[in-house]
């Protein structure tokens, strides 16, 4: 039986590292195409060493005209979009909010915010051209149960939990399915200092997830799902 992303191009973003090199080589490993999507070529390389076919693309989510023109090399190298993974955020400041640096804040945004809307105008426009796709975007827990001194990143994280409604509901008339995948303290080389003594797991399990998703018929949506190691104080904390 033929692997569920046989003949099928997905792009991930913020692929150099973290969970994204961990979801761009499952998802090769399944059969997918895949574009790697980051700033450093280098870390991009290494992501895809071991992937075919598989393409790194430099790439800043925040250059609307530098998004653009990826979308657009990734469709003609690999002949098509059929999924969008945006993975690409970073952690922001930490500190209380009047200790908060306003340009932290804004660059927080607009990588975590701009940057997701950017890359899934780029998709949305090709996949409602062309039949359909998916977009599964990397959320956080954090956009509903935020950490005490994490304010800019919870709320650009809250920002793409409704963007993910949005998108989802723009995209029904064009089969477009959208799944926000909140994911909490994955052990990856890049998880930050946020997690102090709480329980982790292993990212593979994060991938494998993200997998199955992604090789769902796009007549099946999960609109949100959340994979927490056991025991994270997601329900509650302070």
């Amino acid at each position: 039986m033929e692997s569920a992303g046989r003949g099928r191009v997905a792009v991930v973003t913020g692929a150099g590292g973290g969970l994204g090199r961990v979801f761009t080589r499952a998802l090769a490993a399944e059969g997918w195409a895949v574009a790697a999507l980051g700033r450093t070529p280098a870390t991009l390389a290494e992501t895809i060493a071991d992937c075919s076919p598989a393409l790194a693309v430099q790439c800043d989510i925040t250059d609307a005209d530098a998004v653009d023109r990826a979308f657009a090399h990734v469709v003609e190298t690999l002949g098509g979009l059929h999924l969008l993974v945006n993975n690409a955020g970073i952690p922001g400041p930490v500190g209380e909010i009047h200790s908060v640096d306003p340009a932290d804040f804004r660059a927080t945004v607009e990588t975590n915010v701009t940057g997701t809307w950017l890359c899934t105008r780029a998709a949305f426009r090709h996949m409602a051209a062309h039949g359909g796709g998916r977009i599964i975007n990397n959320g956080s827990i954090a956009g509903h149960a935020p950490r005490p001194q994490a304010a800019a990143y919870a709320a650009s994280k809250a920002a793409v939990a409704s963007l993910s409604v949005s998108t989802a509901l723009d995209g029904r008339a064009h089969n477009i399915s959208v799944t926000e995948l909140d994911i909490g303290n994955a052990r990856t080389d890049l998880l930050g200092t946020f997690t102090s003594a709480e329980p982790m797991f292993d990212a593979e399990h994060a991938a494998a997830v993200l997998v199955h998703l992604a090789g769902l018929p796009l007549d099946v949506t999960v609109d949100q799902l959340t994979l927490t190691a056991t025991g994270m104080p997601y329900l509650g904390r302070g």
